[in-house]
């Protein structure tokens, strides 16, 4: 191991690599619970594709184990490193190289923050979709390992939908380049998509091509108060039925409504067991009438109030809480957020089984999510420190996702697999789909030094 680090500081810059014991211990975890983290040997913080290149062969050549990371602000356990392993930074590589407003794409780093890209291409007058809850703080290199998704997935579509190229260290050092820079291209395999989604598994992304939309006209907002949240699922239904272009459609139960009223001072209405967030970007009359539909719909499924924000800045207030919801989930004790996509037709079904399981597990569960495409995060809050909490809360988890998958649903919709969700991988895609993940692993990685452990077995 002494070798392996003298190598690193013969081909590193000094400032690119990390051995003291206290450096390393921030770089051993991302925002799971419940997901073990070793030890690292040391951190290299890569400044250009070379830098990994030259750590990824270094580590293949001793056997030692390579964890990527970017902004560690994951929620699966994928970023957590292994006792012995080589951790591979990219938040250092955080520049964007080039936006092309005629071809409408963008060339970043990895590291860059995804709010940081978004308001880069808006000054150009474009627009780049995917946008986490967790923007200001979570990185493209991350949101393409687990192909992330956001608030306007209903009408744009998750990460990987805006992936044209990306350049990849693999498990040999060598560099792949996949995709084009064209509108149109579909030559050979897709190796993007394979990519995009594999969670540091199967090569390290160093550099992304992303594609951009023109800037969307300014949104409508408006949000609507129910009683009961298994109201607000079958007014989410319906909303979906009526074939309305929206480009956000949120919900938040009342113990998320509290908990971001308390964190954010913010004077959201507490009384209501559920509110839906829901933004019509189709501008002018258009984006009214969609606005007005959804208000509609709402009442009919016994809405106790519907209100249109009088102005962006009100709107944009909306979508603050809601982007504030998990984080202000965590303070009232240690949470577990779940990320499980039902289909949309039983998202109201989905709903009343979480707030049941909650009762019956005498546990709190804050219920959020992306409802217009059915991708919900029920929270688990729960003292860390009761053994007795710790284990309803394990459970009550557990029971969300296996209720997930009796209603025809996926254990994760954009926050990846990680170690967390690793045996619920396994239940939900079969032997035969295992069998075919680790044949792919190990063509890509035949020893196996590729964030082992995570995804898959």
């Amino acid at each position: 191991m002494n070798d392996l680090v003298e190598r690193l500081r013969q081909v590193l810059p000094p400032e690119a690599l990390v051995t003291d014991h206290d450096r390393i211990q921030s770089y051993r975890y991302d925002r799971a619970m419940f997901c073990p983290a070793g030890e690292p040997i040391a951190v290299v913080l890569a400044r250009e594709t070379a830098h990994v290149q030259a750590a990824v062969r270094i580590a293949a050549e001793a056997g030692v184990p390579v964890v990527p990371q970017g902004a560690r602000s994951g929620l699966s356990g994928a970023a957590n490193a292994l006792d012995g392993c080589l951790v591979i930074s990219l938040e250092k590589m955080d520049k964007i190289l080039a936006i092309e407003p005629v071809d409408r794409y963008v060339v970043t780093q990895p590291g860059v923050f995804n709010a940081v890209l978004s308001r880069a291409v808006a000054e150009q007058g474009l627009f780049y979709p995917p946008d986490p809850s967790s923007w200001e703080f979570c990185s493209i290199g991350g949101n393409l390992s687990t192909n992330s998704g956001g608030l306007c997935c209903v009408k744009y579509g998750v990460t990987t939908d805006y992936v044209l190229g990306l350049e990849v260290v693999l498990a040999d050092g060598q560099v792949l380049r996949t995709g084009r820079r064209t509108v149109k291209g579909v030559a050979g395999y897709d190796l993007t998509k394979l990519i995009v989604g594999s969670e540091g598994t199967l090569g390290i992304i160093t550099e992304a091509t992303l594609a951009l939309r023109p800037e969307a006209a300014r949104p409508r907002t408006m949000a609507a108060l129910f009683d009961s949240g298994v109201a607000a699922g079958g007014a989410i239904i319906e909303i979906i039925r009526s074939g309305v272009s929206l480009s956000l459609l949120e919900i938040m139960d009342r113990t998320t409504i509290k908990a971001v009223n308390d964190f954010k001072r913010m004077d959201l209405p507490t009384e209501a067991a559920a509110m839906l967030i829901a933004q019509s970007d189709a501008g002018g009359e258009a984006g009214a009438a969609d606005v007005a539909t959804v208000a509609k719909l709402c009442r009919q499924f016994g809405a106790i109030e519907c209100i249109e924000a009088d102005d962006p800045a009100e709107g944009e207030l909306l979508l603050e809480a809601r982007r504030a919801a998990l984080i202000a989930l965590d303070q009232l004790g240690t949470t577990m957020i779940d990320d499980v996509c039902v289909p949309r037709s039983r998202l109201a079904d989905f709903i009343g089984a979480v707030e049941l399981l909650a009762a019956e597990l005498d546990i709190t569960v804050g219920v959020l999510g992306h409802a217009g495409d059915g991708n919900m995060h029920p929270t688990v809050v729960f003292d860390a420190a009761d053994p007795e909490q710790a284990r309803r809360a394990q459970l009550a988890f557990d029971k969300i996702m296996e209720v997930g998958l009796e209603l025809g649903g996926t254990i994760t919709g954009e926050h990846g697999v990680g170690v967390l969700k690793r045996d619920w991988l396994a239940e939900e895609i079969g032997p035969v789909g295992i069998s075919v993940h680790r044949a792919i692993k190990a063509a890509l990685d035949p020893k196996n030094i590729l964030n082992p452990g995570k995804v898959v077995t």
